[in-house]
């Protein structure tokens, strides 16, 4: 049962890797077509009311929510390569070094989605009250990017669903190896008995 358990330990930890590295990358991504479509509506990028489209200003809004989540998903990453330093991926027997990360993990998971699912969905909002006739002919004129799109506000949901399932499933195999190690202990224990 022990090779089981150490199996699905080591490809937790290595989903939890790419599961930050996901998020990272989702933060880098967000931006994307909002600076494509919308960067180039503001004709005074230090008078942000001077606008070519009604509401494009929400690509400046959200820079600062992006920095900062950009900065928790490399906190994510750095959690995820704690796993690995403290040989959660391989240890038979957990200790408390192991139980804390896959705690900061779990945590440090579910704040981050809970966190950035507020913003994005607000921010989602600000997006679809955008003038996009005025952002057609704005890139018609000027042949920039146009869309209307909210794929990458919708992909969060994806995003952080397999963040939390991963994040869900190293609380759920650390039980599982608690489990493992009492029976252990009381197979061990049982045996002393016999011989004495």
């Amino acid at each position: 049962m022990y090779k089981k358990q150490l199996k699905l330990q080591k490809l937790l930890c290595l989903l939890a890797i790419c599961s930050s590295a996901l998020v990272f990358l989702y933060a880098l991504g967000i931006m994307t077509d909002l600076y494509d479509t919308l960067y180039s509506t503001m004709r005074n990028p230090s008078d942000l009311t001077q606008t070519d489209v009604p509401g494009s200003i929400v690509y400046y809004n959200m820079q600062s929510f992006n920095g900062v989540f950009l900065r928790y998903s490399i906190v994510l990453i750095l959690l995820a390569c704690l796993l690995y330093i403290t040989n959660t991926h391989v240890r038979r027997k957990y200790y408390i070094g192991n139980y804390i990360p896959i705690c900061a993990f779990t945590v440090a998971n579910i704040y981050v989605a809970v966190w950035a699912h507020q913003y994005i969905e607000a921010f989602k909002v600000r997006f679809l009250r955008i003038d996009f006739a005025a952002l057609k002919e704005h890139a018609e004129m000027w042949k920039t990017a146009y869309t209307e799109s909210t794929f990458w506000f919708d992909v969060h949901y994806l995003v952080f669903g397999i963040a939390i399932l991963v994040s869900l499933g190293l609380v759920a195999c650390a039980v599982w190896k608690i489990k493992l190690m009492k029976e252990e202990k009381a197979l061990i224990e049982s045996g002393k008995g016999a011989a004495a």
